[in-house]
């Protein structure tokens, strides 16, 4: 059984721009009935259908499986939800956790998230100084909820709302 750890984060500034090259990703979603997650993602060349659980606190499942690049642009095509979320990723090694910078472009261009993976929801997170508030909590941050109620759509935000 997989579990997905995660904390996410707004980006600040641009100083973790020089730090990693980014890949394209274009990832949809499929409608599920409750709170699964059915996500398709090309990252690069390479295809993932993912299945996720519903978030508790820090954590969910998560199953991850690659495949064909031409089924996963099939599916994209033909069975996902629109908009499609695309982005950015920069991978950014500090110590030892993994920042996931997502600089996203089309519906969602302006938001710039960075997530990390931890292997524990207690672990502690020493954060870069271009990392700004925690949005970890806030669904609307959510690459699903980004697809069904894209950042364009919020207005003019700096800082999120209270929920």
């Amino acid at each position: 059984m997989g579990i997905e750890i995660e904390r996410k984060f707004l980006v600040t500034g641009e100083a973790w721009r020089s730090l990693s090259p980014g890949t394209l990703y274009r990832q949809g979603y499929i409608r599920t009935q409750g709170s699964a997650t059915v996500r398709v993602r090309i990252a690069g060349e390479t295809g993932y259908l993912t299945l996720k659980g519903p978030t508790r606190g820090l954590s969910r499942l998560e199953f991850e499986y690659e495949i064909p690049l031409a089924e996963a642009q099939q599916l994209l095509d033909e069975l996902c939800d629109r908009p499609l979320i695309e982005k950015y990723r920069y991978p950014i090694q500090i110590g030892e956790l993994t920042w996931e910078i997502d600089e996203f472009i089309g519906e969602n261009q302006g938001l710039i998230l960075a997530e990390v993976e931890l292997t524990d929801p207690e672990q502690p997170v020493d954060c870069p100084a271009w990392i700004g508030t925690e949005v970890s909590g806030d669904s609307r941050y959510f690459n699903s909820n980004l697809a069904k109620t894209p950042f364009s759509q919020w207005g003019t935000v700096t800082e999120p709302p209270p929920s």
